[in-house]
């Protein structure tokens, strides 16, 4: 089971990375505040697949404070999300609708594939693995707001469909750490 595991979180790291350089790139070229929460958050979904992958034969009380560590780091989009809005909320300017509901599109594929392979190990290996599944299922929520943010940006031209939902995915990277920390403090008292 742990052999099938590490290949499938290997798997999603390298898909997560790959995309993550898809839609940064439009993210940089369209000013998308949604688009660049996204590609950050698949940034961090490589970061955490790939520390999975290294940590799955850890101890328990190993796992549990790599959990810990994780949910600091499904904090770090949220993070750079609001510095990105802020300079939204200065300048004020739509994204091109066309590329943002294609780019989310692909982020949409990417992330129902992911949460497929993960959804049948959700329940091992505790919170790494709930991270990890958690992190493409808040994933493929935010990429059908995306999508949807280019069709309402495409109707009304303005900026604040973009802001509102890269907020929302940050905040949606909050739960996720939330819960994860929960389940790793739970872990680390059982180990102990």
């Amino acid at each position: 089971m742990i052999a099938s595991l590490r290949r499938v979180v290997i798997v999603v790291a390298i898909a997560n990375l790959a995309y993550f350089g898809v839609e940064f790139t439009v993210a940089a070229a369209t000013g998308s505040v949604s688009l660049f929460a996204d590609s950050i958050d698949f940034l961090e979904d490589a970061s955490v697949n790939i520390l999975i992958a290294y940590a799955l034969r850890w101890s328990a009380t190993g796992r549990a404070r790599l959990g810990m560590a994780l949910a600091g780091i499904l904090l770090v989009p949220g993070l750079a999300t609001l510095w990105t809005a802020w300079g939204k909320l200065v300048a004020p300017v739509p994204p091109a609708p066309l590329p943002l509901s294609l780019t989310g599109l692909g982020a949409l594929a990417i992330n129902v594939a992911c949460a497929f392979m993960l959804a049948r190990f959700r329940g091992h290996s505790g919170s790494l693995t709930r991270a990890a599944y958690l992190s493409a299922r808040n994933d493929t929520v935010a990429s059908l707001a995306i999508i949807a943010t280019g069709l309402v940006t495409a109707h009304t031209h303005s900026a604040w469909p973009d802001l509102l939902v890269g907020i929302g995915i940050a905040a949606m990277n909050v739960d996720a750490a939330r819960e994860v920390w929960r389940a790793a403090r739970t872990e680390h008292r059982a180990a102990a």
